[in-house]
């Protein structure tokens, strides 16, 4: 009897375990809409595992039940889904109309580097003209997409350094939510950041300011976000 109860005991296990290391499928939408949601950044804070939606809003990433996902895209508010089962997802998207981040321009721990943490990445995303798969293979367009992906959210934090709320603040007299709405209304784009020094930023922040004055009040509030939505199960 022994034998047969170990074995079925190692049965039930191996089972468990496979089960636990199916991939699980979902797809990513915008809240209230039937827009499908591309290029949306998946992680597993667990396994730190990572993929991106794909054309369609698509998605697959190997996790476990009891971990927890991030859902990131630009324009959007990220979204936490925990893993209570492994059966398709529907996740929905908030609209993020203000997109002011609080930065620390003084904070001295490590900056995120996605060559250091996710190497696979930047090595998958490589093409070759002796290797044709690496063009056409989904782990390469995959991995291409996050390249591109982590490179945006980098331009992104050098912006929020740059046009950080200390600096806006000694340029400008707003404060509160009206600081917030000229901050989001007014934030440049990372090429201006390229192509100028803080003399030219300074000028910039006062000819947004003057813009920003001459706009009829209605124009200077920007929409109210609604509640984040919980993820749908």
């Amino acid at each position: 009897m022994k034998p047969t109860y170990y074995l079925l005991i190692a049965i039930v296990f191996f089972a468990m375990s496979a089960r636990a290391q199916e991939p699980l499928k979902g797809t990513v939408y915008e809240r209230n809409k039937s827009d499908k949601l591309a290029n949306v950044f998946v992680k597993d804070v667990n396994n730190k595992q990572i993929t991106i939606t794909d054309d369609n809003g698509n998605f697959i990433i190997r996790t476990e039940v009891g971990h927890t996902l991030i859902f990131n895209s630009p324009g959007y508010t990220s979204d936490t889904l925990y893993v209570t089962d492994l059966r398709p997802k529907k996740v929905e998207m908030i609209t993020q109309t203000i997109s002011l981040r609080q930065v620390n321009v003084t904070d001295t721990k490590e900056a995120f580097d996605p060559r250091k943490e996710y190497p696979e990445v930047y090595t998958k995303s490589k093409v070759s003209v002796m290797s044709p798969s690496t063009w056409f293979s989904k782990e390469g367009k995959d991995a291409r997409r996050l390249k591109r992906y982590f490179k945006r959210e980098e331009e992104d934090r050098q912006i929020d350094e740059a046009f950080n709320v200390d600096y806006v603040k000694s340029v400008v007299p707003l404060r509160g939510p009206e600081l917030e709405n000229f901050m989001s209304m007014y934030r440049p784009s990372y090429a201006f950041l390229k192509n100028n020094n803080a003399p030219s930023m300074t000028v910039y922040i006062n000819d947004a300011y003057k813009k920003y004055q001459a706009l009829p009040a209605n124009k200077k509030v920007l929409p109210k976000l609604a509640p984040a939505p919980a993820s749908l199960q």
